[in-house]
């Protein structure tokens, strides 16, 4: 009986002591909230490297000048074990991704491009015939938009969430690197025309050419890099991380006999300046245009956050012809190394360091070239695009007689031609069964999946989460085909690829840097769908629509 009153008084005395403090908290909070302005940077800016394996980070980090990536390194936060969370990995779904914080089963870009079934047709990630091109005479260049993308952007929730104040934009070589980040609100998107050389956009954002982006296409930049040519960096025998300068597995520049430095970059009639965007002079590009654009639209000078989404393209144009080993890759990341030097040493005067925000991460890596592979007695391949194709029309046609049983071949997935089908009787599950039987033993295959039944795959759980983080009811395809580790299809026996759940393919930088972020590392496995939600978690914005990531709370001051 003594106990009850004993432990009344105790909590009419804990009540007593905690009281004052509840009390100051709530004048603590109450003073927070009428201090003043919400914290934010006055500037974020996306960084996403086209095909940056993760360890390009550090391949060469002995050679990095210290104001680029090593500043990101040493002074930012470092997400190691940073990786896609689905199968398919390539530019459209990865730059959506990051700036998403979703997956291709939720914001629809499952490829670079897809078959519409519905208007029998294939569908290029950013096309739109609805608008108009604005900066060149080049029609088909500017006839893109964000609208196939189906969920907003971080980009989006930040002009939602300062009333549209906040400015956004995109640039980059690749229209899909340039649209997909901005947004679906953004206030512009910029993109590079190879046939003219300059810089261009839709009538999606604007009717005509901002003075800024005149000023630059005037300076007829691409046509100097082309008679400047592409010169090596350092002297040749210091490239020790790179194979040889000339061997027979890497591609050619256009109209060059030989892959080896110097290396003359002459275009062709009609597509005058994709050689350019073929050297680490699309990096340069790049970089002056996202301080053409800051500049030009006083990125960081209002009263709320900007944000400038800039891709890097022309790492996965050099890395697709020469491979990861290469010379000229090597060559390719020392000088963006100093193309981010430069940039970061430009926001350093403009917002003044320690008032804007970075992140860089890549929309996928790749696989080493597998005749290097092979070289050195390792497990890869290329298997012929062509003979897959047979071996898939000649199996269907074996079993069910002649007809086009075949609607598309995209991102490794047959999409199959219903209304035959129907008419043939034959179900997806009897033509996938055809088609396993005659692939399966094929050599670089590893499996076949029926897309329409994947909850019943007989394939391990890691792999099975990937490509179900694929499939778009819409969008995606009936089968799938999985390649073997180090193999891919190709139509070329030279340069590289990607587009698997592979580590090489996966494994990608997330770096942070600057405002509100803390100096360190962590090596817990992180996303790409992690990305957007740390942004937002910094921006104190609601995540994206579709997001299904989580923010990395270590990296963030409280």
């Amino acid at each position: 009986m003594k106990l009850i009153p004993n432990l009344i008084l105790r909590c009419l005395i804990a009540g007593l002591i905690i009281s004052p403090s509840v009390f100051s908290q709530s004048k603590t909070k109450t003073a927070t909230a009428n201090s003043g302005k919400l914290a934010r940077p006055k500037l974020v800016v996306g960084i996403v490297v086209d095909q940056m394996r993760y360890d390009y980070l550090y391949r060469y980090y002995d050679k990095y000048k210290e104001g680029g990536l090593k500043r990101l390194m040493n002074e930012g936060f470092n997400c190691r074990n940073n990786h896609y969370h689905y199968a398919l990995t390539v530019t459209a779904a990865g730059h959506s991704a990051v700036y998403t914080g979703s997956l291709p089963a939720i914001n629809g870009i499952v490829g670079n491009d897809w078959y519409d079934s519905q208007a029998a047709k294939t569908v290029y990630c950013t096309d739109d015939s609805t608008v108009a091109t604005v900066g060149s005479n080049n029609g088909a260049v500017g006839k893109m938009s964000p609208r196939n993308l189906l969920t907003s952007t971080v980009t989006d929730q930040l002009r939602i969430a300062t009333n549209f104040r906040s400015k956004t934009i995109g640039v980059a070589i690749k229209d899909r690197a340039s649209i997909l980040p901005a947004g679906h609100a953004a206030s512009g998107a910029y993109w590079f025309d190879a046939k003219t050389g300059n810089f261009v956009t839709s009538t999606y954002y604007r009717d005509n050419l901002p003075d800024w982006v005149t000023a630059y296409n005037n300076r007829k930049m691409p046509s100097e890099y082309s008679k400047a040519g592409w010169k090596l960096l350092l002297p040749a025998d210091q490239y020790t991380q790179s194979t040889a300068d000339d061997v027979v597995w890497e591609g050619k520049i256009s109209g060059e006999p030989k892959s080896v430095f110097p290396h003359e970059l002459i275009g062709t009639a009609g597509d005058a300046y994709t050689v350019i965007t073929t050297s680490p002079w699309g990096n340069t590009m790049t970089k002056d245009m996202a301080i053409a654009a800051i500049k030009g639209e006083n990125l960081g000078k209002g009263a709320d956050t900007d944000f400038l989404a800039v891709s890097f393209s022309t790492p996965d144009r050099i890395g697709h012809a020469f491979g990861p080993n290469s010379v000229e890759q090597e060559d390719n990341y020392l000088k963006l190394d100093m193309e981010f030097a430069d940039l970061f040493n430009f926001l350093d005067t403009w917002t003044g360091k320690g008032n804007y925000t970075v992140f860089l991460t890549a929309d996928h890596g790749a696989m080493d070239v597998p005749a290097f592979w092979k070289e050195n007695k390792l497990p890869a391949g290329l298997m012929s695009a062509t003979a897959l194709t047979r071996a898939v029309v000649k199996s269907l046609n074996d079993a069910y007689g002649e007809g086009d049983y075949v609607a598309a071949f995209e991102n490794y997935q047959i999409y199959l031609n219903k209304k035959l089908l129907k008419e043939k009787k034959v179900t997806v599950s009897d033509a996938y069964q055809v088609l396993r039987t005659a692939l399966l033993p094929m050599e670089g295959v590893a499996d076949v999946l029926n897309l329409t039944d994947i909850g019943r795959a007989p394939l391990n759980t890691y792999q099975l989460e990937m490509y179900k983080n694929n499939i778009n009811a819409k969008r995606s395809g009936d089968i799938q085909l999985i390649v073997q580790p180090g193999w891919f299809a190709a139509s070329y026996s030279t340069g590289t690829d990607h587009g698997t759940p592979y580590n090489y393919d996966t494994h990608v930088p997330f770096l942070l840097y600057g405002w509100g972020v803390n100096k360190g590392e962590t090596l817990r496995r992180t996303t790409i769908a992690d990305i957007a939600p740390t942004i937002s978690a910094l921006l104190h914005i609601l995540p994206p629509s579709g997001n299904v990531g989580n923010a990395v709370e270590e990296a963030l001051k409280k």
